[in-house]
């Protein structure tokens, strides 16, 4: 009986033909201008919220620190997920804004280029480090802050056309 990862593997560009991980050749693709947009949120108490909005916090800015890692992660993603390719990126956004609904912090993250291939691992990247440094940063405060919904908004570019997540 034939193993399915291997009967599938040619429509699954991150397999060789024994089912073996690859990093995909896009060497014969033409450089497009890519966009992807990432977002994601930290939960917390209203009381860590007030105390960050102040200011009032032992290991000093929070949203800037937060913002810088979100850039600098994601120029590095080729060196954390394994099959990524390094691109050159030519644009990384990283906003952080408060939610008192939330209450907590929604983070959206911009990063485009213009290359063979997609930025969305970089967006989604850049959102999750900076999650982990609002943590880390406020983890005095409060430790059971939730990092949430880190999900890939759109994308433009490249083969696959557009996407655009339902309901944005």
């Amino acid at each position: 009986m034939q193993d399915p990862i291997l009967k599938n593997s040619a429509s699954l560009t991150h397999l060789d033909a024994k089912g073996q991980a690859q990093m995909v050749d896009v060497s014969a693709k033409a450089a497009t201008v890519r966009e992807a947009v990432a977002a994601g949120q930290v939960r917390m108490l209203p009381e860590t919220l007030a105390a960050i909005q102040a200011g009032n916090t032992p290991k000093g800015d929070v949203l800037a620190t937060a913002r810088l890692a979100g850039i600098m992660a994601a120029k590095q993603t080729a060196n954390l997920i394994p099959l990524c390719h390094p691109l050159p990126l030519q644009k990384v956004a990283v906003e952080i804004t408060a939610d008192p609904q939330l209450p907590g912090y929604q983070i959206q993250a911009t990063v485009k280029t213009k290359a063979e291939t997609g930025v969305e691992m970089e967006a989604l990247t850049a959102v999750s480090v900076a999650a982990l440094t609002l943590y880390d940063m406020a983890k005095a405060l409060e430790k059971s802050m939730q990092i949430e919904s880190i999900r890939l908004v759109s994308k433009t570019g490249g083969k696959s056309g557009d996407y655009l997540l339902p309901d944005s």
